[in-house]
């Protein structure tokens, strides 16, 4: 029986080795084949691995403000982790802390969790300990996972409690919706799922931003495989813009309250700097039913639209060029009802008899048809050829997105075409950006140089010393004499301050004497004519005896005039930059030779909307392409402000002035940031006009 149960024992002895032993060759098999027979196969492909290289991508240059305030830029951000199943996890350590780690975590983030549910919560992860990416908090900032990392538990080592970070880089905007269209915005690559412009600057100038790529790959060191930069990448330039923050702050907020006083569908409004061709400011508003608000939509500074009679001071210019007209006070007929080659046109503002400089006052149409067709009725096309040599349609490059050159027509020689070229004398049977629009008027207050309007002001390499200045460009150097120029200057002064000038109720302000020009174009309807619905628009310069600043507006469908509505955010403009002393100390305005603002009388409405029926085809074709509508929503006005100076002690300086300035303040402040003290307490009297000083953080 014993040795029955021995050779049992040395049986199972003898098969336990016989196993090992056949493990072992097929070891020592594999071994040879993988270091002798495959070796060569094996080392190729460790060595492919170790000299694969891969794209290493820059990081995206900034967009800034014309005094280095920061539009956008990529920011870090973090999702905070708890890996459950880390080798080294201190579960006594973390029952220990659980109380006071719930407690930090409830006042780190108020209204997500209570401490109760996040005991709840971190005690079944923890039991389970099944997640090794067991989320906390996401889209955290550097300073925010900092603090994080300071709570009990948390404060550990890694290895000890699985805490960490996953960082993620986003676009962001420090002043939200300022100028977001033009800034634009950024997206990944499809293919490459890399970071790019997607529109206004930040795709124009993605070239820019993007940076160079670089290479790195994968080096074995001591104890483990990194990636190693074989050549670095090149950061993308800081691009500082020509936009002003305080500037834009004053035309996005007067184009907003216009827009919900006059219920309009859209609005834009482009402020650009005279000599230079700076555009300081810039804003698309659209109404958004869903939002039941206002928010920055498509760019329609730079898309074509019939613009009405802005067009006549620039067929003006082309008739002073031209010698059509040299005296401006030379009175030629014309009368309410022309009739031309088969065609009616009405004027609205005429009279018997008009000088070219009451023809542009009043706003003639009959009187600017017949000072174009005077040279160009028997070679309609002759007047956009003669726009053509004075560089009307030579693209802008100006940095903003979507940019569309001016659409006229290239007209023949029969009577439709004729008639077209008196539409387009005064700004029907053409589309025209309003920023082309604002150009022409800018090279009118710029004694005819004709200035390239621009959004980029110089380009910054990080860690450069060196910076590329953006130089000044003229589309011409000179688009008409500046004897002209000073002609049409006192042309565009008569309609705000003339005696019959189209702007003088509503545009004229005591601080700052603006001249320019209104337009209002009727939208063509299914049918080919002219509804009552209109495109209202304004553009002109201020201050008159010494333009520093143009600007043009144009709002669809509101319900008042052009000088009444656009013309009205221009004023407005115009008065809170003198306010804000940024027009200097001199407006250049003699209150003792200029007529005072009656505020109680109106604008009346253009009148006669015009028929399409005799224009070309091609014409027609052209300019409906680009039409549009949408119903407007009326919403309530805002809350009246208390009796008394507002409190605005710790707004930010956006929030404080638009508070300041709806109850008649004339505002200043010196620094960033939010207001610390305000130089007029909360709660005074004040009349209206007064000036207040507001002291920011820094």
């Amino acid at each position: 029986m014993k040795n029955s149960n021995k050779q049992h024992i040395l049986f199972r002895y003898l098969f336990v080795i016989v196993i090992i032993l056949v493990f072992a060759s097929m070891i020592i098999y594999n071994l040879a084949k993988t270091s002798v027979v495959h070796a060569s196969e094996w080392n190729n492909k460790a060595d492919s691995l170790l000299t694969r290289e891969s794209v290493l991508h820059p990081t995206r240059g900034r967009l800034l403000s014309d005094n280095g305030s920061v539009l956008a830029a990529n920011l870090n951000y973090y999702t905070a982790r708890i890996d459950w199943r880390v080798e080294g996890f201190k579960k006594i350590e973390f029952k220990n802390n659980l109380d006071a780690l719930c407690d930090s975590l409830e006042a780190f983030m108020p209204g997500k969790k209570t401490a109760e549910q996040w005991k709840k919560d971190l005690s079944a992860q923890c039991e389970a300990r099944k997640s090794s990416a067991y989320p906390l908090f996401t889209g955290l900032t550097h300073s925010q996972f900092v603090r994080l990392k300071s709570f009990p538990f948390l404060n550990l080592p890694k290895t000890e409690n699985g805490f960490y970070s996953e960082p993620t880089v986003k676009r962001v905007k420090p002043f939200g919706s300022m100028a977001a269209r033009s800034i634009g915005s950024v997206g990944d690559d499809s293919i490459t799922k890399t970071q790019h412009g997607k529109s206004g600057l930040e795709m124009a100038l993605d070239s820019l931003l993007y940076g160079v790529p670089g290479v790195k790959r994968r080096i074995q060191l001591t104890n483990k495989i990194v990636d190693w930069e074989s050549t670095p990448a090149v950061p993308g330039y800081d691009i500082t813009t020509t936009i002003n923050v305080q500037m834009q702050d004053i035309v996005e907020n007067e184009l907003y309250k216009m827009l919900h006083e006059t219920d309009a569908v859209w609005g834009t409004c482009v402020l650009m700097e005279v000599q230079t061709g700076e555009i300081k400011a810039i804003s698309n508003l659209e109404w958004s039913d869903k939002l039941q608000d206002y928010y920055e939509g498509r760019n329609n500074a730079v898309l074509g639209f019939e613009p009405g009679s802005v067009m006549k001071p620039i067929s003006m210019m082309v008739a002073l060029e031209d010698g059509i007209v040299d005296d401006i006070n030379a009175t030629i007929p014309t009368g309410s009802i022309m009739y031309y080659c088969g065609s009616e046109i009405t004027d609205p503002h005429g009279g018997a008899a008009l000088s070219p400089r009451q023809i542009i006052e009043m706003s003639s149409n009959i009187g600017m048809s017949k000072i174009v067709t005077k040279k160009y009725g028997s070679n309609p096309g002759g007047f956009r050829e003669r726009l053509e040599q004075m560089g009307f349609f030579e693209p802008f490059n100006s940095g903003i997105g979507g940019e569309q050159e001016p659409y006229i027509a290239k007209l023949g020689r029969t009577n439709a075409d004729r008639v077209a070229l008196t539409r387009m004398a005064y700004g029907y049977a053409t589309l025209i950006p309003p920023l082309r629009t604002l150009a022409i008027y800018n090279a009118i207050a710029n004694d005819g140089k004709f200035v390239r309007p621009h959004l980029v002001k110089k380009l910054t390499r990080p860690g450069s010393d060196v910076d590329s200045i953006v130089p000044i460009t003229y589309i011409r150097d000179q688009v008409c004499s500046p004897e002209n120029a000073e002609k049409l200057r006192i042309m565009l002064h008569d309609v705000v301050w003339g005696a019959h000038g189209t702007a003088r109720r509503w545009v004229q302000d005591e601080n700052v004497e603006i001249a320019g020009k209104t337009g209002t174009a009727y939208i063509v309807k299914d049918d080919g004519t002219y509804g009552e619905e209109k495109r209202l628009a304004f553009c002109g310069f201020f201050p008159y005896k010494n333009p520093k600043y143009s600007c043009v507006v144009l709002m669809l469908r509101a319900n008042r005039g052009a000088a009444a509505s656009s013309g009205m955010v221009l004023r407005n403009i115009a008065a809170k930059m003198y306010a804000r002393g940024l027009l200097g100390a001199n407006s250049n305005l003699d209150n003792s030779s200029t007529p005072k603002r009656d505020a109680t009388s109106r604008t009346p409405y253009e009148k006669s909307p015009i028929l399409y029926s005799c224009l070309p085809k091609n014409i027609v074709n052209g300019i409906r392409n680009f039409i549009g509508a949408k119903q407007v929503k009326v919403i309530s006005a805002p809350a009246k402000i208390a009796n008394g100076v507002p409190d605005v002690t710790g707004m930010s300086i956006r929030e404080a002035v638009s508070c300041l300035e709806k109850v008649g303040l004339n505002v200043r402040f010196n620094g960033w940031g939010r207001v610390v003290k305000q130089s007029v307490p909360a709660g005074s009297a004040f009349n209206r006009g007064a000036s207040i000083t507001l002291t920011l953080s820094s």
